[in-house]
C-alpha cells in the first residue's frame, strides 16, 4: 500500500486525499491550524466552465467543472453546489435613472448590469469550507487521516535521495510520497525542497445574512470606491441564505501562522461602504463574517502541479490563484494518477511542471511575523 503524506488541509489537500484514498492509498493530511482555515474557507466558491479558455489552464478547469457536478451527485451531503446565472456590470456611485430593474433587482440605482457572463450551463458555486470538509470526510471514509500538527521538514538522506517522509514537530512520519499543498505557505517548503517561489495575494470579504432578499445570481462589478480607487467587487448569494462579497486586494506580508491572518487596517470599512453603495439589501442586513485570506500565486500566474524537480517521491500542488476551489477536483485526480500510475491521464500537467521556474534560494525566504 502506497503511503502518502499531504502537507496542507485546504481544498487542494482534501481533494488529493479523496482521490488517493479512493484508490487504496494510505493517506495522512497534516494541517497546522485547521481544515479549510485559510482561503479554502474564506473564498467565494465560484465555478466557471470556460473562463480559463484560451489559457494553459483550460483543460484543468473544464475537467474540474465536470467533476464538481459528478461529486455533488456521488457524495451526498450539502456543500451549497448549484448552477446559477452570472452577470457583469459597472457602478459610478452616482444616482442614475433606470428604465427597468434589469436582470438583477437587488442592486442600487448606481449599478448598471450591462452583460450576462454565464448561465447555469457554464457557471456554478459551492460553499468552499463545506466542500473542503465533505471531501476530507469522504477521504476519511476510505481510510485517510487528518492530523493536526506543523510540518517542520522533509526527510532526505542526501540532495539526490528519495523522500522517505516528513517531520511533524520532532516526530517522523514515514511516507512513500510527500505532497506540498499548503497554498501560499508552500513557500516554507522551499527550505527543504527545490521549489519555485509562491506568493500570497491578500483579499478581503464580507458575508451577509440576506435570507431570500437576494436572488441566486452572481455579479461582478467594475467601480470606483469613495476614495476614487478602482475596485472589482464580486457578489455571490449562497443557498444557505448568506451573500459573500469580496474586493480590496493588497500585497501585505504573509504571516507564518495562517491563524494570524487579519484584515488590513481600514479595508473592511472600505468594503462596507462599497456594499452599501452597491445594494440597499446589503446596507440593511446583518454581517456574519469580516475576513481576509491569501490566494497562492506564482511568478508566471500558472499553478505548480507535479513532481518536485530532482527529488523522487516529492510532489507539489499549489499556486491556483483565484481558481483554487474550481480546480481542486481535477488537481486531486491528476496528482493521484501521477503518484499511483506514474503519470496523469485525465489532464496534461506539463504546463504546470514546477521545473519551468527557477527554485527559490532559501536565503531569500521572507515572511511576516
Amino acid at each position: 500500500m502506497t503511503r502518502v503524506a499531504i502537507c496542507g488541509g485546504g481544498v487542494i489537500g482534501a481533494a488529493i486525499a479523496y482521490f488517493l484514498s479512493r484508490r487504496g492509498a494510505q493517506v495522512t493530511v497534516i494541517e497546522r491550524t485547521g481544515l479549510a482555515c485559510a482561503a479554502s474557507g474564506k473564498a467565494g466558491g465560484f465555478l466557471a466552465l470556460d473562463w480559463c479558455d484560451g489559457t494553459p489552464v483550460q483543460p484543468l478547469a473544464r475537467r474540474s467543472f465536470a467533476l464538481h457536478a459528478e461529486l455533488a451527485d456521488q457524495l451526498g451531503g450539502d456543500w451549497g453546489y448549484r448552477r446559477l446565472d452570472t452577470y457583469g456590470g459597472f457602478a459610478g456611485f452616482a444616482p442614475q435613472r433606470r428604465a427597468a430593474a434589469g436582470p438583477i433587482a437587488w442592486v442600487s440605482h448606481a449599478v448598471s448590469v450591462s452583460r450576462r457572463l454565464g448561465s447555469g450551463e457554464t457557471t456554478a458555486q459551492v460553499h468552499p469550507a463545506a466542500f473542503t470538509a465533505t471531501m476530507m470526510r469522504a477521504a476519511e471514509m476510505h481510510g485517510a487521516e487528518l492530523r493536526l500538527g506543523q510540518v517542520t521538514g522533509v526527510i532526505r538522506r542526501g540532495p539526490d535521495s528519495p523522500v522517505p517522509g516528513v517531520l511533524i514537530g520532532r516526530e517522523t512520519l514515514a511516507a512513500d510520497a510527500v505532497v506540498i499543498a499548503m497554498g501560499p505557505w508552500s513557500i516554507l517548503a522551499a527550505q527543504w525542497l527545490p521549489l519555485p517561489a509562491i506568493f500570497g495575494l491578500k483579499g478581503h470579504s464580507l458575508v451577509f445574512r440576506t435570507g431570500t432578499a437576494i436572488s441566486p445570481q452572481a455579479l461582478f462589478v467594475e467601480c470606483r470606491d469613495r476614495d476614487g480607487v478602482s475596485q472589482t467587487p464580486e457578489l455571490f448569494p449562497r443557498p444557505d441564505g448568506t451573500t459573500y462579497v469580496c474586493a480590496i486586494s493588497s500585497e501585505a506580508a504573509l504571516p507564518i501562522d495562517p491563524g494570524a491572518v487579519a484584515p488590513d487596517p481600514g479595508a473592511i470599512e472600505r468594503l462596507h461602504d462599497i456594499c452599501r453603495d452597491l445594494s440597499p439589501v446589503l446596507a440593511s442586513c446583518d454581517i456574519v463574517a469580516e475576513q481576509a485570506c491569501y490566494r497562492p500565486i506564482t511568478a508566471d500566474g500558472l499553478p505548480l502541479i507535479g513532481r518536485v524537480p530532482g527529488v523522487d517521491g516529492a510532489y507539489v500542488a499549489t499556486g491556483h490563484s483565484v481558481w483554487g476551489i474550481l480546480n481542486a477536483p481535477a488537481t486531486g485526480e491528476a496528482i493521484a494518477e501521477l503518484i499511483l500510475d506514474g503519470r496523469a491521464k485525465t489532464v496534461d500537467l506539463s504546463p504546470f511542471d514546477p521545473a519551468r521556474l527557477r527554485p527559490l534560494d532559501p536565503a531569500r525566504l521572507r515572511l511576516g511575523s
